[in-house]
């Protein structure tokens, strides 16, 4: 219980903080570090009148304690099997755990005592949760892989989860859709415009990367802009809302294909566009003492046996 503590404590902004996540009290808490650091004959935190911060020694604790509390997780697991009390925690951007949750749910049904956590977080962010031990599973691009981040550890392993490729978005009540659907009485889910046509209207995208979360401007969504120009009528970061506002027709939107599940949104074909934008999704994982859950949520994303 003590290296829960001390790890939950390091990993908190405050004492205060690390109180509330463990439902105990502060004092409680400060007893428990000063157990653990007389356990050990080692202080592991420089103190202050307002805050703790980890001093070398601490450091030090710190990645002895996250192996060893998952070692103990990984062991209580496996040793219980089905019955046992797991908490899958994925940590993605939010478009990639949208787009994997339901395999990710379907992978944990058959550990009935288990929750879990979707954590939503860019790239980096995700790994270095990862990193800490706060994430079982990252979910990624390859771009941040290629570019091997500083989170990387040898331990790690990672797997494709295949492609996803972008595509030019709209809601059913868009201009373009209207007309088309008062020329034909056809149900439809993908038509054809020229880029003349599409440039016509404004377009929603997000200032920051749905992925990476790094603020790149017109080029956030992957539209090249440098070949077919448009205008961006509305910046929004959130993906929920900037789905809402290609729902209502006001805007059009570059989006991954699953996107396409929504009953509201179909495709629109860009004729005399050439381009196309496609990113590869991985799962990353700590292959040291992995648990049995943890590789099978990996087969059920993979679709291993």
């Amino acid at each position: 219980m003590d290296l829960k503590i001390f790890a939950c404590v390091a990993r908190q902004p405050s004492l205060g903080a690390a109180a509330l996540e463990l439902h105990l009290t502060p004092s409680a808490i400060s007893k428990a570090l000063r157990r653990l650091e007389g356990d050990i004959d080692t202080v592991l935190f420089d103190r202050s009148a307002k805050q703790l911060s980890l001093n070398a020694s601490g450091q030090r604790m710190l990645d002895f304690a996250r192996n060893m509390l998952s070692m103990a997780d990984q062991a209580k697991a496996d040793v219980r099997g089905d019955d046992a009390s797991i908490s899958c925690r994925v940590a993605g951007p939010a478009i990639l755990l949208w787009r994997h949750a339901e395999q990710l749910a379907q992978a944990m049904a058959a550990y009935p005592a288990a929750d879990m956590h979707l954590l939503s977080m860019y790239e980096e962010d995700a790994l270095a949760a990862l990193a800490r031990g706060e994430a079982s599973h990252a979910l990624v691009t390859s771009e941040v892989l290629h570019g091997r981040t500083a989170h990387w550890s040898a331990d790690w392993a990672s797997a494709s989860l295949g492609m996803l490729k972008l595509q030019l978005l709209a809601g059913q009540q868009h201009p373009l859709l209207v007309d088309a659907a008062s020329k034909s009485d056809l149900n439809f889910t993908s038509l054809n415009f020229t880029s003349a046509q599409v440039l016509a209207h404004d377009f929603v995208s997000p200032v920051r990367s749905l992925f990476c979360g790094k603020q790149r401007g017109k080029h956030s969504d992957g539209w090249r802009d440098d070949q077919f120009p448009r205008r961006i009528a509305y910046w929004i970061d959130d993906l929920q809302l900037l789905l809402a506002m290609v729902r209502s027709g006001k805007a059009l939107a570059y989006l991954p294909d699953f996107a396409l599940d929504d009953a509201g949104l179909v495709r629109l074909e860009v004729t005399d566009c050439g381009f196309q934008c496609m990113e590869e999704v991985h799962l990353v994982w700590n292959t040291r003492n992995a648990a049995q859950w943890q590789q099978a949520v990996v087969r059920a994303l993979t679709g291993e046996n």
